[in-house]
């Protein structure tokens, strides 16, 4: 069990960063002006207030635009060696070879793809206490659990899924007792999990024990209230 004690000391560090996310949201919550549209599934039991005022969540708007630049890029050949692995490549090779699935086993595949990259702090990845890393940073360098959300996100924008049906929750997980970010997608009425720490897509309402704080795509975000 020491393995396990050392892991929660070193997310519950690499957690300051979404903590402090938290607390913005909060102070934000003023902006929020109308139930959302997704607010009849009640995202973990809770209710929401929309804005589409995102200018203050300059992390996620920075990493919005750097993906931008990056994207053109990403389909240029790319020829394997020791040093170049062709990670982004290699991924949006996969997506193409994905396009034709049915959404549910998109939504799979991708989470099982991306859940194989490791967890890594942003102060020791980017000497940062909050860094929201582009799928490309992410492919090449790992990251933490934003990122791999960022980049569902991402991978599912590629794939067709409405962008305001997908959005990334920041939460407070209350079994660990830390903060937390997820991709949750809105499809027939029902929230899908994405998550690094589940390695199956299920419907998001089964995890019982995750505290919704916000959740963020490009054209709003949410306060989750109850």
């Amino acid at each position: 069990m020491i393995w396990m004690r050392r892991m929660m000391r070193t997310t519950r560090l690499g957690s300051a960063a979404l903590a402090g996310l938290m607390a913005a949201a909060v102070l934000l919550a003023g902006l929020a002006t109308g139930p959302a549209e997704a607010a009849g599934y009640k995202l973990f039991g809770t209710n929401e207030l929309q804005s589409k005022k995102l200018e203050k969540f300059n992390k996620w708007t920075e990493a919005l635009a750097r993906y931008d630049e990056e994207e053109p890029n990403e389909l240029k050949v790319c020829q394997p060696s020791a040093t170049e692995k062709c990670h982004t490549a290699r991924w949006r090779i996969f997506l193409k070879q994905i396009a034709n699935r049915p959404p549910m086993e998109q939504m799979q595949l991708v989470n099982e793809y991306l859940n194989k990259w490791l967890y890594v702090l942003d102060p020791v990845n980017y000497n940062k206490k909050d860094y929201w890393a582009t799928p490309r940073q992410f492919l090449y360098r790992n990251g933490d659990c934003e990122d791999y959300a960022f980049s569902k996100y991402v991978s599912l924008a590629h794939l067709g899924f409405p962008k305001d049906k997908v959005r990334i929750v920041v939460l407070n997980d209350l079994n660990l007792k830390i903060p937390h970010a997820v991709l949750v997608v809105y499809m027939d009425g029902v929230g899908y999990l994405l998550d690094n720490q589940i390695g199956q897509v299920i419907e998001a309402n089964r995890v019982t024990h995750y505290k919704p704080i916000f959740s963020i795509n490009e054209q709003a975000w949410c306060l989750h209230r109850g």
